[in-house]
């Protein structure tokens, strides 16, 4: 059974993300959060503390200009909790080598949770 204030943590991160708020998802992440971003089975980005977190962070958001993850699943996975994410985005701005403004994204992702001292210590996002 997936602790419930895990859970809460997760929602909350999610919500905040999709609200574009950083100061939001800083609050749930512990000081020295590791964050992982694999895509196509590579690892894209990875970052180690609440400050690289952020700066990624709002790279990240200044790419959208709009996101939404929406939760469709959780479950625990070898001390961890995964969840599974459904995203629907739109590019702000065109991407050198990559999509045009306007670009809608959607996919099915998984995003790996683990926890220390009642903040998130662990974040593997897979797309």
């Amino acid at each position: 059974m997936i602790d419930p204030v895990e859970e809460s943590l997760i929602r909350a991160y999610v919500e905040a993300y999709n609200r574009f708020d950083i100061e939001g998802m800083l609050a749930t992440l512990a000081d020295g959060v590791h964050f992982e971003h694999h895509a196509g089975g590579a690892l894209a980005v990875a970052t180690d503390g609440k400050a690289e977190f952020e700066k990624l962070a709002r790279v990240g958001a200044a790419m959208f200009a709009s996101r939404r993850q929406t939760l469709v699943s959780l479950e625990e996975q070898e001390g961890r909790v995964a969840a599974t994410l459904d995203f629907h985005g739109e590019i702000a701005e065109d991407i050198p080598e990559g999509p045009r403004a306007g670009t809608v994204i959607e996919m099915r992702g998984t995003s790996a949770f683990g926890f220390d001292d009642g903040r998130i210590a662990l974040v593997i996002d897979r797309a």
